[in-house]
């Protein structure tokens, strides 16, 4: 009988909190210097797309508001 003091569905979740390993995971490798470089020159060119792409897209979305509407001769009714 266990002494857990409340039920738990999975009992492997409650026994993973008292497990430690014996086993220490390898130290991780330090990127090189092109691999470091690559990641910036992605992440550069990404958002150069972003802010070149909303530059070129804000005249598309203004409204002009010194010109004048002009309507059709089948909107006015004639």
């Amino acid at each position: 009988m266990s002494g857990r003091r409340e039920p738990v569905p999975f009992a492997f979740l409650a026994e993973a909190d008292r497990f430690r390993s014996n086993v220490t995971p390898p130290p991780r490798r330090r990127s090189s210097v092109s691999q470091t470089a690559g990641r910036w020159l992605l992440g550069l060119t990404i958002v150069a797309g972003l802010v070149g792409s909303l530059v070129l897209g804000m005249p598309a979305l203004s409204t002009p508001s010194d010109t004048q509407i002009q309507r059709s001769q089948a909107s006015q009714g004639h």
